[in-house]
């Protein structure tokens, strides 16, 4: 969803960094093969999540969400050196086409992949980390909340995709619509919990930071 006039939104876009071949290849291939993939991050917000782990510079990231990788690829950009990223994805289908991917750009030996339920993993992961990136299913995000933030470092910062929910946020809730619910609730889970410090960013479908103190 945009939330910006067309011409306006095309200025933003032409006047912020072009992704890399590799992504553009990878986004090609998930419109020819992968089904939903409207899914993809793409190129404007990509180049955003790109920015902020540069800014951040983090030594261990955990994505929840990894569907053909092309986020995992974004914030892959502003690893340390010596950093690592755990990405965690139900659908075993795509484990293959996302290594591939991985495998050619140049941070393949700093991905580590997941495959299974993000509230069986996360518990299972022995690491604490400086950036955590949530686009996974809404129904849980309030559970992965929960999971996160004693793993998350002070200062550490938690990205989460889609808080605005096509515009649905502000309308009528329907009792039946689980996702919207889900989707509200996180966001005044956010803004309510003393320890971290959250700022909504109209970016697409709405992109939360959310530091912790």
């Amino acid at each position: 969803m945009y939330f910006l006039p067309e011409n306006l939104d095309n200025y933003v876009v032409s006047h912020s960094a072009q992704e890399p071949d590799l992504l553009k290849q990878l986004t090609r291939e998930t419109y020819q093969k992968i089904l939903q993939p409207i899914m993809l991050s793409g190129p404007y917000q990509g180049r955003v999540l790109s920015m902020i782990s540069k800014l951040i510079r983090p030594k261990c990231i955990l994505e929840l969400g990894t569907f053909t990788g092309y986020s995992t690829l974004c914030l892959a950009e502003g690893l340390a050196s010596d950093g690592e990223l755990h990405t965690i994805d139900i659908n075993e289908e795509l484990v293959d086409f996302q290594r591939k991917y991985f495998d050619n750009s140049e941070y393949g030996d700093q991905i580590i992949q997941h495959t299974g339920s993000a509230l069986d993993i996360i518990p299972e992961l022995n690491k604490t980390f400086d950036l955590v990136f949530v686009d996974a299913d809404k129904p849980n995000y309030s559970n992965y909340f929960h999971l996160i933030i004693d793993k998350l470092n002070s200062g550490g910062i938690i990205l989460s995709d889609n808080v605005l929910w096509h515009g649905k946020v502000v309308e009528p809730l329907d009792e039946k619509d689980k996702s919207t619910k889900a989707v509200l609730d996180y966001n005044t889970l956010l803004k309510e919990d003393k320890r971290i410090e959250t700022v909504i960013l109209p970016i697409r479908d709405g992109l939360t930071i959310s530091r912790k103190l």
